[in-house]
């Protein structure tokens, strides 16, 4: 197996970086603004509101439940996705955190 720059950074450093990963593609962004107005939504749902093809809007679902952002239900066949607002917070908390800092910082 091969080595991971990752393990040269911090814990937060990680975070922020998966957090701003995931929220750097306008498609993810907009994925997450529609589900969080639209509790319980399907993928078909995404496509319709998105114009992108399915196989595409699951990608970017897969990149988004990594952050552990989504919430999924399994009615009968269909998935149904959440916004997991513990997660939200947290995510909102690191980036706000570490942009606080940086300030802070540069004003030193």
């Amino acid at each position: 197996m091969g080595f991971s720059k990752k393990q040269l950074f911090n814990t937060t450093q990680n975070q922020v970086a998966n957090y701003t990963k995931v929220l750097g593609h306008p498609a993810r962004v907009a994925m997450i603004q529609h589900i969080s107005e639209h509790k319980n939504c399907n993928c078909n749902e995404l496509v319709k509101s998105t114009g992108l093809s399915q196989p595409t809007i699951s990608q970017h679902l897969v990149e988004i439940r990594k952050i552990g952002l989504l919430k999924q239900k399994v009615k009968g066949k269909n998935l149904f996705y959440t916004i997991d607002t513990n997660q939200l917070n947290e995510c909102r908390r690191v980036v706000n955190d570490f942009f606080v800092k940086t300030q802070v910082n540069c004003s030193k």
